[in-house]
C-alpha cells in the first residue's frame, strides 16, 4: 500500500528509516552534481497541495501514530515559502502529535530563503535540514559541478542555524581522488568549523556505473584534475586529518556510520576528538596487517 504513494525511486536520509516519507516533490531541482544519480530518471516538478494533501491523509489512517514526517524528494527546501507553510499546516493538522518535519535542502535553497522565512519554516514545524555539504574546497566544488561554494555553503548553514533551524551536513570522503584529497579535506574541515552545523556525517565515494565518464570527465575539465580513486586506507587518512582539523565554534555530533564507511565512528566535537582519531588509528592499524597479510599468503601461493 505505502508503494503505491510514491513515485519511486524514493531516497531518504538513514536517520529517517523510522519516521513517514511525504512526497511532495518529484526529484532534485539541480539534479547536475555529477557523483550523484539519484534523481536522474526524475524530472523536477511540485506536487500540487491538492495531490499531497490527498496522499498524507491516506498515510494518517495507516500510520496515525507517526510523530516525525521527511518531505521527499530531493530538495523540497525548493518550494517556495508559502507552499511549504501550507505543507506545514496540513502535517499538522492530520498528526497533531508530531513533533518534527525534516526535508534535503541545498545551499542555494537556504540562501534563496530570507531569514524571516526560515525561522516561520521553524515555528511552523519545518526544524531539520539535510545539507549535503560533499567538500569545502573551492575546485573540487567545481569538479563536481555542486553549484556551491565555500563562503556560500558557510553563510546557508549559519543562516539556518540562525532561524533555529538544525542542519545536519554530509561530506564525502575520496571525492578529490588521490592527488587533492588533503586539499579536499582542509578545506571541508575549514567550512564546517566555520559554521558548525548541528551534526556531520561522512559518506565515501561510490559512483554508479552510469555515472563514472561524466564523473571523470568534469573532474578533467576543471583545472586538468586527474582523478584517481582512493582505497580504504586512503579514505581512513582522510577522515583522520578531518577530525583533527575540525575545530566548530560550537559542538558538533559527528558520525560516519552511513554503510559505505570503512569504520563506524560517534561522537560529539571537539569534546570526543582523541578518542576518535584512536579509533581511526587502531582501523588503520588492522586493515595495513591484514593487507600485510593478504600479500603474504598470497606469495606463499605463487
Amino acid at each position: 500500500m505505502f508503494d503505491r504513494l510514491y513515485d519511486m525511486p524514493l531516497f531518504r536520509p538513514p536517520s529517517e528509516g523510522d519516521n513517514l516519507i511525504w512526497q511532495v516533490t518529484i526529484g532534485c531541482s539541480f539534479n547536475r552534481c555529477s557523483f550523484c544519480s539519484m534523481y536522474r530518471s526524475k524530472e523536477f516538478r511540485a506536487r500540487s497541495l491538492a495531490e499531497a494533501e490527498a496522499d498524507l491523509t491516506i498515510l494518517a489512517r495507516l500510520w496515525p501514530e507517526a510523530r516525525r514526517i521527511f518531505l521527499a524528494d530531493g530538495d523540497a527546501f525548493a518550494l517556495p515559502t508559502d507552499h511549504l507553510l501550507a505543507l506545514c499546516a496540513i502535517a499538522r493538522r492530520l498528526f497533531p502529535g508530531m513533533s518534527r518535519i525534516s526535508a534535503y535542502a541545498t545551499p542555494a535553497n537556504l540562501l534563496q530563503k530570507t531569514p524571516e522565512e526560515l525561522a516561520t519554516l521553524q515555528q511552523a514545524g519545518l526544524s531539520l535540514v539535510y545539507v549535503g555539504i560533499e567538500s569545502g574546497d573551492a575546485v573540487t566544488l567545481r569538479r563536481i559541478t555542486k553549484g556551491a561554494s565555500p563562503d556560500g555553503i558557510v553563510t546557508a548553514v549559519i543562516k539556518a542555524r540562525d532561524a533555529g533551524i538544525k542542519v545536519s551536513a554530509t561530506v564525502i570522503l575520496g571525492l578529490s581522488g588521490e592527488n587533492d584529497w588533503e586539499r579536499h579535506i582542509r578545506g571541508t574541515a575549514e567550512v564546517l568549523s566555520a559554521c558548525a552545523p548541528t551534526y556531520v556525517s561522512t559518506l565515501q565515494l561510490h559512483l554508479e556505473e552510469e555515472r563514472i565518464d561524466d564523473f571523470i570527465n568534469r573532474f578533467q575539465r576543471v583545472d586538468r584534475g586527474v582523478f584517481l580513486p582512493r582505497s580504504d586506507q586512503g579514505m581512513l587518512e582522510e577522515l583522520e586529518l578531518l577530525i583533527d582539523r575540525l575545530h566548530p565554534q560550537r559542538p558538533i555530533i559527528f558520525r560516519s556510520n552511513h554503510v559505505s564507511n570503512t569504520v563506524p565512528l560517534a561522537g560529539t566535537l571537539p569534546k570526543d576528538r582523541q578518542r576518535l582519531l584512536t579509533e581511526i588509528g587502531t582501523a588503520r592499524k588492522a586493515w595495513s596487517t591484514h593487507r600485510d597479510l593478504t600479500t603474504r599468503r598470497r606469495r606463499r601461493l605463487l
